[in-house]
This record gives structure tokens, sequence and C-alpha cells, in this order.
């Protein structure tokens, strides 16, 4: 062990230190195109912990990286010393009087906090497009802005005030009188240059006039020297040098932002234009009046999603010289949304375009043309050529310049044959970004793109005097660049500005400030083939934020990254003994499967796919026959297992739950529900509907003796509301699979669900060439069958059916509540949770849908193999639950068990509160 990890290990719990070869790889990708293996991890909970690191690190001679949510694309988040991790103590929020500000930690997720502020009609500023995954460290540390925000809303502009820890530990909060007279006191030669650079930068009306000219459009690269002419108080200097320092002046351990308005009435309309040259016509006029947002897109943009459900047909008639654009207006009310749109039409007259302008204030529309626009970026990701990597720039010119300024950067990209490439921006601002595939596997490749980025710095300064990144941050991208952008006065200025807050380079070296002109070219990423289902990753990490096994062991994006190095260690036949080992807990034992990181993938890729392929890869012959086995004899199984839980609950009955946990490594759970038994058929007379119970709700039964099973609530509620239930023939020896195709066993899996669609085709048949509807109680298992089914028979989810079918036909009388909702991670998937929901409220006046809870981590038997993972999962559950919540509901028998377990209380099928609220006897609560 190094004294630098022995002297971190002092300091910090060993679950905090990061030392294992795996791990180190995995946070040594951040979303751009560079990688760093750090030599350690430190994960830091408090501000005390920050300033203990830089102590630690200062003695020992490493330098010190910053990382929130490593979403940043400039290679600003990484690094091969020490690399602190933002832990989740540090994502505090506290929402000010009316919500006008919001005082928040940098381990905050961007979309969080506006979820919070939103029952206020407010908003952060800052939007940039991953915003639900990105945290408030990087966005305020990169001053991100996007679609919306422009340069009035971004972190710069709506800053209200910081606290900061400097390279030297010292601890500066600009909210607090006496933390700033004690500041001026303890670091008067830093306050005193900060006045002379400030007085002086003003003083020399050139320079000041440049800086201003340079932050009249999008700017991140350098510091933000407009700091030094908007104030002249150097406390205020300071607090507004941290802004888009990237890490490298300090740590913003908590900041204040001014909140804005988030309008709830909006409007979109999707203008198509003959020529880039009509478009960027348009911006200019859309550019005075009261648009939220414009949007432009290339043909090529358009081109690559011309296939999208839902776009109009015109897209795919358009000539190669023609773009759109995305025009957004928003209001407080529906008449002053008119007076915009009018506005917006009135501006666009005279104005060629290929049809006529219309706006839409449908939501759905909306956001149909909004995804289609943020779906360009991955559009091109998505076919990229395998062991490429895709590369987003992005770039600022002046709004009256930005018409010629497309067309020179679409002829840039032509000429270094970057065909593939696309162009879309945020207009209103003149920042364009351009997408484009490239290789760094080949030496030739690398001078290519290295000719290229020389021409584009060409176009944009010499040309332009635009700005090299936009919104994006300097980081190792363009810190060589700086100097050409700036100029030699300006830039001299950001090292004065570094060597005053961090003369031994100790923080982030190498990023915003970096002499080595090639440095741009260095630490390339390798993007090796794996497996067909992941080669599309670009390793954005949107995925991050909703996997259950993000930060116990891998996120879906890491587990990628360490597949990858291990495919390429294979193929280069180089030793892996150092990860393989550990890539067997940390990505395969610990990864629910539950496919929530393909919502939120831009590419839409699944990591749990890989996780059941690589399982199955890995079984042996004796697992394989006991699946074989399995295939044939469910019923035989579920047998044995009621069999063990009967036995559990005898034994737990004599030596309490807590030793039977214990002995059993966490297998018994609190609250382990009864064993389930056999549903017998019931008549009814009404209308015909084939129902399957799940075999989860046949094997775990009730939660407690004296309650009905979940089928015969569910038969139950069918017959109370008219409806014959048909038991498919032999229900009690089938199962659909899932179980099976989460350990990959993909083929035995298949089998059984193929089994389970013969018998459910069957009792569905209504003899007239018809089907009757077939619903299954397990939101998992109906999700598979709906897709093995498709196109075949009507199959409903049990809370599906029960708020199309069942509420018209019951009389309902609402409980008060408190209720907690677990929305599982299949319903989510398919997108049905809406009518969870509702079904919810027809039953319950007061709902809590618990916030940062996304999968429950049971993933079927994941819960009972591995109980850190299902703890892991739930761990904001217990906060978010009010003492006088004493139930909840889901729809999912094992995500239940796991519910039950980690709160204390007693989590149920929706199925049991919808017949209790409509029982005959039912009395008003």
């Amino acid at each position: 062990m190094s004294p630098l990890i022995k002297a971190l290990s002092r300091i910090l719990p060993e679950r905090q230190v990061i030392t294992d070869p795996l791990r180190r790889l995995a946070y040594g990708t951040d979303a751009s195109f560079y990688r760093l293996t750090p030599e350690v991890v430190a994960v830091v909970e408090s501000e005390e912990e920050v300033q203990a690191v830089l102590q630690v690190a200062r003695a020992e001679g490493h330098s010190v990286t910053f990382r929130a949510a490593g979403t940043s694309l400039s290679g600003q988040a990484i690094s091969d010393s020490v690399l602190v991790l933002i832990g989740e103590d540090l994502a505090s929020c506290e929402i000010g009087p009316d919500a006008a500000t919001v005082r928040v930690g940098p381990g905050m997720i961007g979309g969080e906090v506006n979820f919070r502020l939103a029952p206020f009609g407010r908003k952060i500023g800052p939007d940039p497009a991953s915003i639900n995954a990105c945290k408030i460290g990087g966005i305020a540390a990169n001053n991100a802005s996007g679609m919306c925000c422009g340069t009035a809303q971004n972190s710069y502009r709506t800053l209200a005030g910081l606290r900061v820890v400097l390279a030297d530990g010292a601890v500066l909060d600009t909210e607090d009188a006496y933390s700033v007279t004690r500041f001026r006191q303890s670091h008067a030669k830093l306050v005193a240059e900060l006045q002379r650079l400030g007085d002086a930068t003003r003083a020399d009306q050139a320079l000041a006039a440049r800086i201003r000219h340079k932050f009249r459009i999008k700017n991140t690269t350098g510091y933000s020297l407009n700091a030094l002419v908007d104030y002249e108080d150097p406390i205020d200097i300071l607090a507004h040098l941290m802004i888009g320092s990237e890490g490298t002046l300090g740590f913003i351990s908590r900041i204040t932002y001014r909140t804005v308005v988030d309008d709830p009435f909006k409007a979109s309309a999707l203008v198509f234009f003959p020529t880039i040259e009509a478009a960027c016509q348009a911006v200019i006029r859309l550019k005075p009046q009261p648009v939220a947002a414009v949007e432009l897109l290339d043909r090529p943009a358009l081109r690559s999603v011309e296939d999208k459900a839902g776009l109009p047909p015109v897209i795919r008639t358009l000539g190669n010289d023609a773009a759109a654009l995305l025009i957004e207006v928003r209001a407080g009310d529906a008449s002053v949304l008119q007076q915009h749109i009018d506005a917006a039409l009135a501006a666009l007259l005279g104005i060629d375009t290929v049809e006529t302008v219309v706006f839409s204030t449908d939501a759905a529309t909306c956001e149909m043309y909004w995804k289609v626009r943020k779906g360009t970026f991955p559009s091109v990701g998505a076919m990229r050529r395998t062991g490429t990597t895709v590369i987003i720039e992005d770039v600022a010119f002046p709004i009256e310049s930005l018409a010629a300024a497309t067309l020179d950067l679409q002829a840039l990209l032509r000429q270094h044959g970057y065909h593939e490439a696309i162009i879309f921006g945020h207009a209103l601002e003149g920042n364009l970004h351009f997408v484009f595939t490239q290789d760094f596997n080949e030496a030739s490749e690398v001078a290519r793109y290295s000719r290229f980025m020389d021409d584009i710095c060409k176009l944009v300064i010499e040309k332009y005097d635009g700005s090299l990144k936009a919104e994006h941050g300097t980081g190792r991208n363009m810190a060589p660049f700086v100097e050409l952008e700036w100029g030699a006065q300006a830039a001299g200025l950001m090292r004065q500005i570094k060597d005053l807050f961090d003369p031994d380079r100790l923080l982030n070296p190498g990023v915003i400030i970096n002499d080595d002109p090639q440095a741009h070219l260095e630490h390339l990423k390798p993007m090796p083939a794996a497996e067909d289902i992941v080669d599309r990753c670009i390793e954005c990490g949107f995925c991050e934020p909703l996997c259950p096994s993000h930060r116990l062991t891998l996120s879906p994006r890491q587990r990628i990254v360490s597949w990858r190095e291990l495919s390429r260690r294979s193929a280069a036949g180089e030793d892996a003994a150092d990860v393989e080992a550990a890539f067997a807990y940390y990505g395969l034992d610990t990864c629910a499967g539950c496919g929530l990181c393909s919502t939120a993938c831009p590419v839409g890729i699944d990591t749990g796919e890989l996780t059941r392929r690589l399982r199955g890869r890995g079984l042996g012959s004796a697992s394989r026959q006991v699946g074989q086995w399995t295939v044939g004899h469910f019923d035989k199984m579920a047998t044995a297992s009621r069999i063990g839980l009967k036995l559990g609950h005898a034994v737990s009955g004599v030596v309490g739950e807590g030793l039977i946990s214990r002995l059993s490594g966490g297998t018994w759970k609190r609250g382990m529900p009864q064993a389930g038994k056999r549903p017998a058929p019931r008549s009814g007379h009404g209308d015909p509907v084939v129902y399957f119970p799940a075999c989860g709700g046949r094997i775990f039964g009730a939660n407690s003796p004296d309650e009905a099973t979940l089928p015969e609530v569910v038969m139950d509620l069918l017959v109370r509301a008219g409806y014959a239930p048909i038991l498919p023939e032999g229900f009690d020896k089938l199962c659909c699979g899932q179980m099976l195709a989460s350990k990959g066993m993909a083929e035995e899996a298949e089998e059984m669900a193929n089994a389970v669609a013969e018998a459910l085709l069957k009792a569905a048949d209504d003899g007239h060439g018809g089907a009757y509807p077939v619903i299954m109680d397990a939101s998992t298992c109906s999700v598979r069958m709906q897709k093995h089914l498709a196109g075949r028979i009507p199959l409903y989810d049990f809370h599906e059916f029960a708020h199309d079918a069942l509420l018209p036909r019951l009389t309902i009388i609402r409980k008060p509540g408190p209720i907690a909702l677990h929305i599982n991670c299949s319903v989510r998937r398919v997108a049905t949770d809406a009518k969870l929901r509702r079904l919810l409220e027809a039953c319950v006046t007061e709902i809590v849908e618990p916030a940062g809870v996304t999968c429950c981590g049971f993933g079927g038997d994941r819960g009972f193999v591995v109980p850190e993972l299902n703890a892991h999962a739930l761990r904001k559950v217990h906060d978010a639950l009010p003492a006088n919540c004493c139930e909840g509901v889901s729809s999912n028998r094992t995500c239940e068990i796991g519910l039950t377990a980690e709160t204390g209380r007693p989590y149920r099928s929706i199925a049991y509160l919808l017949e209790e609220c409509s029982r005959c006897e039912a009395m008003a609560y």
C-alpha cells in the first residue's frame, strides 16, 4: 500500500477509499473521449473530508481532480492521481422563501432540484441536455447552459452565493458575513490581488471591451474573466471566477441559485426552410421576440431522424440545402402564450418556408418534437462503426454570422472526410454543436483529427471571432487553444488567476491551463469491440441515476467500460486477472438487470441484456441441468419453495426473524411472506377473462396468515366487477421463464414462455375467431409475455386492466392514506405508470411516491442472493416516508418483499387496496 493510500485510509472510512483496479478503471472514464486511470478514488461525504483529502494530497505530492456525475464532454473529470468523488451526503437541497432561491450541494442532480422546485412553478436557470444525470457541482464548475437558458440564466448570471474550499483548505461562505470578514483577514493577499486584477482589467479599456465582447455570446473557453469587469468587490469576483473554473481553482461545496420561472403553458413549431440562410435569417428576426428556445438542425441532422414516428412526411422530401428550426414559446397563461405565438409568427412573415408555420400546444406533439431534436446526437452514435468514438463539439458564432458560419462548418467537415457529421444547436445564442465519428486506433486517424481541430480553430477564431467552447467547458480538449482564442494578454491574466488560487498546481492540472500544444491528442479513450448489444454505448452516463447498483458496485456505463477493457485484453492476449475476478461480483452478481438504464440511454442500450448474456456464458453444466429440469418440473420446484417458506416461518417462530436472517446471510427477510398455495377455480357469471396467476404470487403468499393470497384477491375483484375468470389449463405447472432468463438461460426461458403462450392462447380462444382478454398479476412477467404474444391476444398487466375495465364497474370508497407507491422498473420501462398512479388515486386521497427511488434492486432473486443490492437501492426511501405512512403498494411480488423488508412497512399488490376499497360492506374512512 502506497503512502498516499495509507494516509487517505487514516482519514476516510474504508468504503470511501477505492483502490481495486476494476473500479479505478471504471471511474477513469467520463463522457469525453479521454481516459486516465486514477491511482485512488476518494469518496468525500463532507466539506471536512474535502479539506482532509486536500491536506493529504498536498503532503504526498499528488494532484486532485473533483468529479460529480462524470457527464462532462471535454475531459475535465478524469485523473491519473487522486480522483475525488462527490458523495451522496453532499446532495443537500434547501428551498428559500417563495422558492425565489435554492441552496444546493454539489452532489444534487440538476433534474432532482427542478423536481423539488416544480410545485412552486420555479426551476434553476441552467438546463443542459444531461440535467437528469449531471450534478450541481458539474453544472456550476462548467457553467453549463442548455437549450433555453442562453447567457442570461446560466450559473454565472443566476449565482446568489456559494461556499468554496480553496486549495489550501480554507473555506469561504460568501453568504455569511462572518466568514467573509475572516477570509478578508486570513487571505488578505489573495483578496488584495483580486482587487488589483479587477481594477487593472477595468482600467484597460481595450481588454475590458474584449472580455465583454467575448461573453456577448456563449463562452466557456478559459476562466470567467467577465467577473473582473462585471464586479468590483473581490469577494464577488472570487465567487464568479469559481463558476466555469472546472475544479481548477477550488471546490464548490454549496451554491445558492436565484431560481427562474417555469412557465406552465408551452407551444412548439417545427419549421422547415429551403436553405440554411433562410433559417438563420429567421433566427435573427426571432432573437428580440418572446421566444424561449430556437434550435437549428441542418439537413444531415434532419436526415438522421426523418424516420421517427410522428414527424411530418415533408421532412423526407427536403432538398440537400434545407434546414429546420424548432421554436418554443412559453407563458404563464394561455392568453399570453397566444400573444407570444403571434409575435413569433409575425417575425417570420416574408421568410421563405417549405410549409406554413403552425405552432402546437399539444403536449405529446411538443414532447415528440423535442425528443427528435435530442435524438440527433445519439442517432450518429448509433450508426458509427464499431471501435470508433462519437465526438460532439460545441462552438459559438455571432448570431449575424450564423448562416455563413454554418455553411463553412459543413464544408470543413466534408473537407476532412466527416461525411456522417450533423450540425444542430441553440441558434438564438449562435451556439452550434457538430457531431461526427472518429477512429483513434490509427495514427493517421489521430492526425486527421488534429488537422481538423486546427482548421476549426482558424474558422471559429480567425474568421468569425467566436467561441471554441460555448457550453461544454474547456477541459483537456481546448486547453491548448485558450491563448489562440483569447490572445496573449487575456491568457496571461488567466495564468495569473491560476497561480493566485493554486500556485502548486494541486487542483486538476492540465485542465484549462495547459502549455502542451498536443494535450488534446493525449490519453485518448479506446473504444474496442466488446458485444454487439453494447458497442453503440457512448459512455455518456445518462443511465447512472436510474441504476440500483450505482455507487454500490458499478453503473451500466461502468459495466460496459469494464467489459470493453476485458474484451480488449482478451483480444490482445493481455492478462486480465486483476479485473476479471472482481467483475464477477461488481459487474454481474450485483446487476439487477432491470433495464431502466435503457429508458435514459440515448441509444436505447439495456445493459441488463449484457449481464444476462455474460451470466449465461459463465454457467456450469450443473447449473444448466438444474435449469433444464426446472423447465419440465416447475410445479415441483414451486412446491419445494412453498415447503421452504413454511419451514422458515416455523424456525423463525422459535429463534426469531433476526437470527434466521443472519444465519441465512440475509436471504430470510423481515416480514417474509407466508407460503403461497395453488388458487382454486372461481365460478362467475359475466364477461369471460383469462387470468394467469404469476408464479411469484403462487409461491409467495400473503404478508400475514390471516390475509388472502394475491390470486384470491384478484379473482374476488374480477367476480365483483362482473367478470368470469378463467384459469389456464395446467397453470400451476407453468412459468413465463423470467427467473431463468435473468440467469442467462435464454433458451430454457424461451421454452417456458412458449408453454405459457400456448396455454393462454388456448384459454383465450372465444370459439368465434376472437380472444378473451388476458391478465397477469406481476408486472415483470406481464411485460415479458406482452412482448412474447404481441399482436396475437390482448394481454394486460393487472393495474392496466383494473384501470381500464374494473374501475368503471366498481364502487370505490377512498381511504385517507398516506399510502406509499413504488412503481417498479417494468412499469417504468413500458410507460404504464400513469395508469398505476390513477388507479391508486381512485383508492386513496394521499399518496407518497418517494423521490430518488427507481428500481428496488430486488431483481427477481438478487434480493435473496445479494441482499446488499436491495438495501442500497432503497437507501433513500426511509427519509422519504412520513411516520404516518404505514403501508405501501406496488405491482410485483418480489419487489414488495424487498420493500417490506427494508422499510418495515407491509407492501402489497395494489389489487389488495382496490379490493378493500370496493367491498360492498366498506365503510367511509
